[in-house]
């Protein structure tokens, strides 16, 4: 079944292509439905081309020689994933796993790279995702190098709270598993260490989001000034 043209046009890199150029995309390209923690793309592989998530949440994770799995980033609505593949012709290095039952659509590898350096536009974008991949792989090697699990939870959700209408916010968190395998701990020690900020209300759950109340006091946590059992 074809994908309508208003949802090619809330993905990333589709939205800067002509209305000729979607309207054959559309015809081509079929969307996939996969449940949650079904894999997406299996480190390795050679099939998949460039995926596009048109709703719901993935996230690459990889696995550690004594089979413990470590989670790498989140990929979220409209963005683009398996663009290091593409790019360099070599398999996967990766696995991308549904953590939220999820639409997506693939392009295979000749027509993606086609497709990103099409364009200055096209182009910058690909760029553009690269550049926040090496940030986010940087802070998170730094994050992982903290000394407890405490401080590397804390350090995880203050680099997923973002600014939204003056607040920091963390819009649709993940899961305690799904940031414990983030940041090499267990769930309960996730559970935990939120049950420790929400008593001192640094962040507070309002619907379908956390919002960072004290963020000095999250940075503290984070840094190993502020600990349970130690007064703020």
């Amino acid at each position: 079944m074809p994908i309508p043209i208003p949802i090619l046009q809330n993905l990333r890199l589709f939205d800067s292509l002509p209305l000729e150029k979607l309207a054959e995309l559309s015809q081509r390209l079929s969307e996939r439905r996969v449940e949650r923690r079904e894999v997406v793309v299996r480190r390795g592989s050679m099939e998949e081309g460039l995926g596009f998530l048109i709703e719901g949440r993935l996230q690459t994770v990889n696995f550690t020689l004594d089979g413990r799995e470590v989670g790498i980033d989140f990929i979220e609505n409209g963005d683009f994933f398996g663009e290091l593949a593409v790019i360099d012709g070599q398999p996967a290095p990766e696995y991308v796993i549904a953590v939220a039952p999820s639409r997506l659509v693939f392009v295979d590898r000749d027509r993606a790279r086609e497709l990103m350096f099409s364009t200055p536009r096209t182009s910058a974008s690909v760029a553009e995702r690269l550049a926040a991949r090496l940030r986010r792989a940087a802070s998170h090697r730094a994050l992982l190098a903290l000394p407890s699990s405490f401080q590397r939870v804390c350090a995880q959700l203050a680099l997923l709270a973002q600014k939204n209408g003056g607040r920091l916010v963390i819009v649709a968190p993940p899961t305690h598993q799904e940031i414990a395998i983030m940041v090499n701990t267990s769930r309960e020690t996730v559970t935990r260490t939120l049950q420790f900020l929400q008593g001192l209300k640094v962040v507070v759950r309002e619907g379908n989001q956390l919002t960072v109340q004290a963020p000095e006091q999250l940075q503290e946590a984070a840094d190993g000034k502020l600990v349970p059992g130690k007064p703020g």
